[in-house]
This record gives C-alpha cells, structure tokens and sequence, in this order.
C-alpha cells in the first residue's frame, strides 16, 4: 500500500454561533489542509510513471477549491453552513475531491487544523 499526502493553507473567517465560547464570534484561522491518498499499485507507464498520483493533480483541484469556496472567505456564507467547525470542513472537502476522475478514489482522508494544536481528519473509513 502507498501513501502520499499534499497539504494547503488557507485564511478564513467563520463563526460558531452556538459555540458556548469565544468562538461564538467572528474570527478566523490560518488553516492548514492535508489530503491523505492511499492506493496498491502505482502508475506503469506515462509521465507519472512510478507515481500513485501526481503531486501537481492534487495540487491543482485544491487549489481550485480553496480560492472559490475556502482562502478569504467568510466559510458560514461560502459553505452555506451555520456552523463551519474544523470537522464539517474536513468532511466538505473530502467529499469534494473524492468527487475529481483523476484521483478521487485515492482520496483516504482529509485533515484540517485550525491551530498548531487542534485539527481534524474525516476519513473514508469512517465515512458511510
């Protein structure tokens, strides 16, 4: 089994409004993104030869991704989401690069950390 991983960063502003915190107001994060693939065998032939995915791919649809719905926005309106937890956004761009014909099915997990020191991971094995 191979294993690869592309990270991103992202700023963005949500809050939490049943958050019984300071959380409950505006603010926002530096985020930081990691996409987790996994797959048996690697590509034979091509210009990604020996490659389960190219790092560029990836790369590309999250960056895709992140400048219409993540870096600079507000993630309550860009998410249509009330409550835009490090969760919900992990589980929202999972399901989003699962859905990309070039390495979708690769898509193992997606991590998010909104700090240093907290982040979460929605991944497909725990997905239904």
């Amino acid at each position: 089994m191979y294993s690869i991983k592309k990270s991103f960063r992202f700023e963005a502003a949500h809050r939490l409004p049943h958050h019984e915190g300071k959380c409950q107001r505006l603010h926002g994060h530096s985020f930081v993104g990691t996409v987790y693939l996994r797959g048996e065998d690697l590509q034979r032939t091509g210009p990604d030869c020996n490659m389960l995915v190219d790092f560029g791919d990836v790369g590309a649809a999250v960056a895709v991704m992140s400048a219409s719905f993540l870096d600079h926005h507000y993630l309550n309106e860009s998410l249509a989401e009330e409550s835009p937890t490090a969760e919900f956004i992990a589980r929202w761009c999972f399901e989003r690069l699962t859905r990309d014909t070039r390495f979708g099915q690769l898509v193992h997990a997606v991590e998010i950390a909104e700090t240093c020191t907290a982040s979460a991971i929605y991944a497909r094995s725990l997905a239904s």
